[in-house]
């Protein structure tokens, strides 16, 4: 133990100012701590939303290359064509409001095992015309007002348009657009979840920041010398 100046006792303790973290204490500890829960958070978002959205990422590729070929699979398609006859005074009345919609349309739909949604009931002076729409399907049904007979075209073009139809969300439903919105909000997460990893890798931030403005950039030169 070191003696005072004056040789009297021991020295006294040197003074730190009021709220001053001790020499070698945790002043940097709040952050570090931060920093810390960040990076684990970062990484266990990203691994974990990556497994969750696997099939989401490996179907919209898979159907990315397929809708750019969609020629490769013409041969899919099936066409039905069908006649039948349905109650003239569902039709053949002079007020079209009281042309009984709902039931012509459950009657095709039950009749004929009709899938999709109504996207469009058009009434004309002589005819009425009903269409459903599906992915990768569709049924039109042409009816006479005179006497109820009509003619049913059904369209099933294969499982690759059903898939497609789904990646666009064409014809899927409202249900389905959720879908497609909650995938991409999955994938949003899963890429800024990598970048935020990324800065806390020092040995690899650098080069990681190059290659994803590279990235971009092929991205760019891409649109810019490509496309028409």
């Amino acid at each position: 133990m070191a003696n005072s100046p004056t040789g009297h006792g021991p020295a006294p303790l040197p003074q730190r100012p009021f709220g001053a973290a001790p020499a070698g204490g945790p002043a940097g500890k709040p952050k570090s701590v931060l920093k810390k829960r960040t990076a684990s958070w970062s990484r266990w978002l990203h691994v974990y939303l990556s497994m969750l959205s696997f099939f989401v990422v490996l179907f919209f590729s898979v159907t990315g290359i397929t809708l750019n070929h969609a020629a490769w699979f013409d041969g899919q398609q099936a066409e039905t064509k069908r006649t039948g006859t349905l109650p003239a005074a569902w039709v053949n009345v002079p007020d079209t409001a009281r042309i009984n919609k709902l039931a012509i349309v459950e009657r095709l739909r039950s009749q004929y095992a009709l899938r999709g949604a109504v996207s469009d009931f058009e009434i004309q002076d002589d005819e009425c015309s009903v269409s459903f729409k599906g992915p990768g399907y569709s049924a039109d049904a042409f009816i006479n007002r005179q006497d109820g007979t009509f003619e049913l075209t059904e369209l099933r073009q294969g499982l690759v348009a059903v898939l497609n139809d789904l990646h666009k969300g064409r014809d899927s439903g409202a249900g389905w657009s959720w879908v497609i919105d909650l995938s991409a909000g999955f994938l949003t997460l899963v890429s800024l979840s990598g970048l935020v990893m990324l800065f806390f890798l020092k040995n690899k931030r650098l080069r990681g920041l190059l290659v994803a403005v590279v990235g971009g950039a092929l991205c760019y030169l891409a649109y810019a010398l490509l496309v028409p």
